[in-house]
C-alpha cells in the first residue's frame, strides 16, 4: 500500500472517534423536589430546542424527584446532579457546605436570589368543603383530618410548618407557648405524614385520605384542574412566600464537561418562554410582565418571609427542624 494512502487511512481512523464524540448528545441531570415533575416535563423539551438553536447540540435533561431534603442528601452522598432545583435555599446551602460541590455564594449568581419562580402554601378541600375549612384555626378542630408532608424530608413541609407557626404566633401575640401548642394540635390532626409533597397529594387525591391537603399552591392547582368541580382551593389569611432555589452543581458539571449547558439551563428558567411555562404549571413567575399576563389566578394573601419573620433559613432550621428541635419535640407528643 502506498505510504500516502496508508497515512490517509490512519488519519481517518484516528478522526472517527472524535467525530462520534462531537455528535454525541449532551446529557445533564436535574435533581429536583417532588411537585416539579410536570413543570420540568414541559421546561426540558423547550430548553432542548433553545440549546439546539443556540449551540447546534442535542441535549437531554434527565430528572430525579423526591423530598427536597432527601434530594439534597442524595447529592451530598454522591448523586451526580449537574443542576439542582430544590424547594428551599437551605438544602442547596447544605450541598455547598457539606460536599463543597458549589460555591458558598451560589445564591448571588442568578436573579432574585436564584429563585426564578415562587409559590405559597394553601389548602385543598373536597367538593362543598364539608368541614368548613377557612383558615389555620379550622385545621386544629377535632375530627378534621389533615394531609401534609414531613418537615424532616420535605422542603414544602418546612414552608407549611413555618406558615402554621407564623399564623399562630401573630394570633397569640407572639406567646411562644401558645404558638407551640397550636402547632402541636395541628400535627396531631395530620393523619398521613408523607415523606414528600407529591406523596401527600397522592394520599389526598388518589387514596381519598383526609379532609384537607395542606401544601404547595401549584400542587393544589394541579389536582383541582385534574378533576374539575371535585376540589376547592382555600387561601388562608396568613401564608408564606415560598422561594424554591436553583443552582449549578459546579464541581459535578465541570467533571461531566457540562458546565456551559448547565449554566444555560438555569439561565433559561428566567426567560419569558420558561416563565410562561412556570405560570401555566401553577408557579408564580418572577418576571413581572409575564406574571401580569398569567391565565392562572394567584390570589393575594398576607405572606410571611423567611428572612423577615424567621431570621433566615439557618436560624429557622436550627430552631425548628434540627435533630431535637421544635418539630421533633412536637412529634414526640403525637
Amino acid at each position: 500500500m502506498p505510504k500516502r494512502l496508508a497515512a490517509c487511512l490512519l488519519a481517518l481512523i484516528c478522526l472517527a472517534p472524535l467525530g462520534a464524540r462531537a455528535d454525541k448528545p449532551v446529557t445533564i441531570l436535574n435533581v429536583s423536589y417532588d411537585p416539579t415533575r410536570e413543570l420540568y416535563a414541559a421546561i426540558n423539551p423547550a430548553f432542548a430546542a433553545y440549546w439546539k438553536k443556540r449551540a447546534h447540540e442535542d441535549v437531554t435533561v434527565n430528572q430525579s424527584h423526591g423530598g427536597s431534603g432527601a434530594q439534597a442528601r442524595a447529592v451530598i452522598d454522591g448523586l451526580e446532579a449537574d443542576v439542582v432545583t430544590l424547594a428551599l435555599a437551605y438544602d442547596i446551602d447544605a450541598i455547598s457546605q457539606k460536599a463543597h460541590l458549589l460555591p458558598a455564594n451560589w445564591e448571588t449568581l442568578h436573579p432574585h436570589d436564584s429563585s426564578p419562580y415562587t409559590s405559597t402554601i394553601v389548602f385543598l378541600v373536597r367538593k362543598g368543603n364539608p368541614k368548613h375549612v377557612r383558615d389555620w384555626n379550622d385545621l386544629v378542630k377535632p375530627g378534621v383530618g389533615v394531609i401534609a408532608p414531613n418537615p424532616k424530608t420535605s422542603g414544602g413541609a418546612r414552608w407549611i410548618f413555618l406558615s402554621a407557626w407564623g399564623y399562630a404566633s401573630k394570633r397569640d401575640h407572639y406567646d411562644e407557648a401558645k404558638t407551640r401548642d397550636f402547632v402541636s394540635r395541628f400535627y396531631k390532626n395530620v393523619v398521613v405524614l408523607d415523606t414528600g409533597s407529591r406523596g401527600a397529594t397522592t394520599s389526598f387525591g388518589e387514596r381519598g385520605l383526609g379532609d384537607v391537603l395542606v401544601g404547595w399552591e401549584n400542587e393544589a392547582i394541579l389536582l383541582a384542574r385534574s378533576k374539575p368541580g371535585q376540589y376547592q382551593v382555600v387561601v388562608p389569611s396568613i401564608s408564606i412566600l415560598a422561594e424554591p432555589s436553583v443552582a449549578v452543581v459546579t464541581e459535578n458539571a465541570r467533571k461531566h464537561g457540562t458546565e456551559d449547558v448547565a449554566n444555560a439551563y438555569i439561565d433559561f428558567l428566567y426567560t419569558p418562554q420558561a416563565q410562561r411555562i412556570e405560570c401555566e404549571n401553577g408557579y408564580r413567575p418572577t418576571n413581572t410582565a409575564v406574571y401580569g399576563t398569567c391565565k392562572t389566578h394567584f390570589p393575594a394573601a398576607d405572606l410571611l418571609t423567611i428572612d423577615r419573620d424567621f431570621g433566615g433559613w439557618k436560624s429557622a432550621q436550627q430552631k425548628f427542624f434540627s435533630d431535637g428541635g421544635v418539630f421533633d419535640q412536637i412529634s414526640e407528643s403525637r
